[in-house]
């Protein structure tokens, strides 16, 4: 209940922040509708729960100034074009957002993974291992890079089968 509390209060504070000053040109389309198509730039959590709704979703915590972060723009690239339609691919600029990355115990960059849903209103992670946990910590790759393409499609992968499963048990009850 007291993390329940706290992400509201979160998302509210972040919503009077974010969002309001921003200018989005005329020919530009909002992160939901190009979902499929780019990678998805998070701001707030409710992006997140909004992704959760159809897709598991691959979070990405970073900056610009990250070397190691930069490295990854063209594996999260490729993760949009093979996962389309099927799971969403998310960047957190942890310099523009760093609420983002207090929640989510960001301390190393680049941080990554892969949620699958919400329980209890904790975030559900999904583990390299194929196993699923609500601790973060458990769940994330702190520090990858460009090599480790193949990893995060197993992990995507993992989320996959774990959402058709939760699907499956949804359609027999």
């Amino acid at each position: 209940m007291k993390k329940l509390v706290i992400l509201l209060i979160l998302l509210v504070s972040v919503l009077f922040t974010v969002g309001c000053s921003e200018k989005i040109p005329k020919n530009s389309t909002n992160s939901e509708m190009s979902a499929d198509k780019k990678v998805v730039i998070i701001t707030q959590l409710e992006q997140i729960n909004t992704s959760l709704e159809k897709t598991p979703v691959f979070v990405k915590i970073g900056a610009r100034w990250c070397p190691g972060c930069r490295s990854l723009k063209p594996v999260l690239e490729k993760l949009v074009t093979e996962y389309q339609g099927k799971a969403t691919i998310a960047s957190v600029d942890v310099d523009k957002n760093p609420e983002l990355g207090d929640y989510f115990g960001v301390k190393i960059i680049p941080c990554s993974f892969v949620v699958i849903g919400v329980e209890n209103g904790t975030y559900v992670y999904m583990q390299e291992n194929g196993n699923v946990s609500t601790d973060v910590t458990q769940a994330r790759f702190v520090g990858r890079n460009d090599t480790d393409e193949e990893m995060f499609k197993k992990v995507l992968d993992l989320a996959l089968l774990q959402q058709e499963k939760a699907n499956a048990n949804e359609t027999k009850h």
